[in-house]
């Protein structure tokens, strides 16, 4: 009995231990001390110090040698399979988390509370078929277990219909909520808002105002990211007027770097120099939403300038900020400025080039006309060239009229993209600016061929808060022949016969 009270002592010991550590690298070798004498000890059947051990390793990181010691508990509780499950999912490893689930079902187990929010967010992690499919059985668990009424997993299923276009499912799952809070309301906007689902964004932020739900700190940057990709100025003002009348926003760095943001997207280069301007405090991302607006602008020695302010500042560029300057460089033709950058970027700045830098130098060299400096780069990129390295020389080869390498650019954008009609049309523009009227008929053979289609282009205007799309060759707009009329008597108006 003596000795029966001596070990649930030291297990007792043990096992506070291990849940007082947290991540640093003092933690991961006391971690490791405490496991070797559980290991000596001969106590490695303790299911909850087990547990412990596990918790402490995924606390530190240590997710390899957590993962080795779940695979050898003889017995597991749902505390250790959920410990395991939401560690993958924080670290972005859905797969593993999904492998995991999916081991927890096979083996007849029943998931709880804590285990569903954390597997449907790995559902949502990556957009593929197979994730969805684990997804739609996660939301199946969540009805049978009758944890409809719970907020946070209605928000996560919410989140993950959203992300997988599947509209319809989203609604039903909000409409269903017994009770729809602030934290529901914003699952809702922002899944779409992330989703690019710019109206139907607006018409959830009206239908929550009009229930008398205030809008919070979390729901704005949603809320101007749609205005932005609709490029609604007046919607954004609005907002932003909302924004000034609330205290509450004042000196919030998000709805800040949102606001930007918009009035970015939106056209507008005062507002957001504006609201760089009058910002309290300044972050990271401040920076690089105001280098990416001058970019985008055209401005590139203004983002170059804002690009040693930031320096200056003592704020050190990331990945994102890289691609913002090159962008903008690209945009404004600053050859030497923006190959300096490139060369200087994993020497001065510690940032190794991806796939979207390079990207950026190809469309900066193309612009240019340095059409063989830019393939010869891509050929010797480390990281493999996808779809938007392709694509941005083969642009250049339009502007250029290079055949003999747009024919380059296009062979490697078939294999990447063999859906993508783009890549066909941007040939045989090529073709057609040169008059090689037989290039052109083979492409249009092969996009016959492949049964692929070209993409009738969309432009759109905003008039009394409503947005008007028009395509190519559109008669659906109810006013289609009123519009068809005004542009053939301003078109006279403007080229009168024997004027043209």
């Amino acid at each position: 009995m003596q000795l029966q009270r001596n070990m649930r002592t030291v297990t007792s010991s043990l096992s506070s231990i291990l849940r007082g550590y947290v991540q640093s690298a003092a933690a991961i070798n006391l971690v490791k001390q405490t496991h070797a004498v559980i290991f000596i000890n001969a106590l490695t059947s303790d299911v909850t110090l087990q547990t412990d051990i596990l918790l402490a390793y995924t606390r530190c990181g240590l997710l390899m040698d957590a993962r080795q010691v779940f695979d050898k508990m003889p017995n597991r509780s749902m505390h250790s399979w959920n410990i395991l499950i939401s560690s993958y999912v924080q670290n972005s490893l859905y797969s593993d988390a999904i492998d995991v689930f999916r081991e927890l079902l096979k083996m007849g187990l029943r998931p709880d509370h804590y285990t569903l929010p954390a597997a449907m967010k790995a559902s949502t992690g990556a957009p593929a078929e197979d994730f969805y499919k684990v997804g739609k059985t996660v939301h199946s668990w969540v009805v049978r277990l009758g944890f409809e009424e719970y907020v946070v997993l209605g928000c996560s299923v919410m989140d993950f219909y959203v992300k997988f276009g599947d509209l319809h499912d989203a609604r039903k799952v909000f409409a269903s909520l017994p009770f729809r809070d602030v934290v529901a309301w914003n699952a809702m906007i922002s899944g779409l808002g992330r989703g690019e689902f710019f109206v139907e964004t607006f018409t959830f932020f009206r239908a929550m105002l009009v229930e008398g739900v205030k809008m919070d700190r979390m729901v704005v940057p949603s809320i101007l990211h749609a205005c932005g990709g609709e490029g609604d100025l007046i919607k954004g003002k609005e907002v932003h007027g909302q924004v000034v009348k609330s205290s509450m926003f004042e000196s919030d760095i998000a709805i800040g770097n949102s606001l930007i943001s918009m009035y970015s997207k939106s056209g507008c280069l005062y507002g957001a120099e504006n609201v760089f301007k009058n910002m309290r405090e300044l972050n990271l991302v401040t920076w690089t939403t105001m280098i990416s607006c001058y970019g985008h602008h055209g401005k590139g020695r203004e983002a170059l300038m804002y690009f040693k302010r930031m320096r200056d500042h003592g704020f050190k560029p990331n990945s994102v900020t890289m691609t913002a300057i090159l962008a903008g460089c690209s945009h404004s033709g600053l050859i030497d400025q923006g190959r300096m950058i490139f060369n200087s970027m994993k020497n001065d700045y510690g940032v190794e080039p991806s796939v979207e830098h390079y990207a950026c130098l190809v469309d900066l060299l193309g612009r240019c006309g340095c059409l063989e400096e830019a393939l010869e780069l891509i050929r010797d990129m480390e990281p493999a060239p996808t779809a938007s390295v392709w694509g941005a020389l083969l642009s250049a080869c339009m502007i250029h009229k290079d055949a003999e390498i747009a024919e380059v650019a296009a062979s490697h954008l078939f294999v990447l993209e063999p859906r993508n009609s783009s890549n066909y049309i941007a040939l045989s523009h090529v073709y057609d600016s040169l008059r090689l009227q037989t290039g052109v008929s083979r492409i249009r053979t092969a996009m016959r061929d492949s049964g692929l289609l070209k993409t009738p282009g969309c432009s759109w205007i905003i008039t009394e808060g409503r947005v008007h799309k028009f395509y190519q060759g559109d008669f659906l707009h109810p006013l289609a022949w009123t519009i068809y009329e005004t542009l053939s008597f301003l078109d006279e108006a403007m080229f009168p016969q024997g004027c043209g």
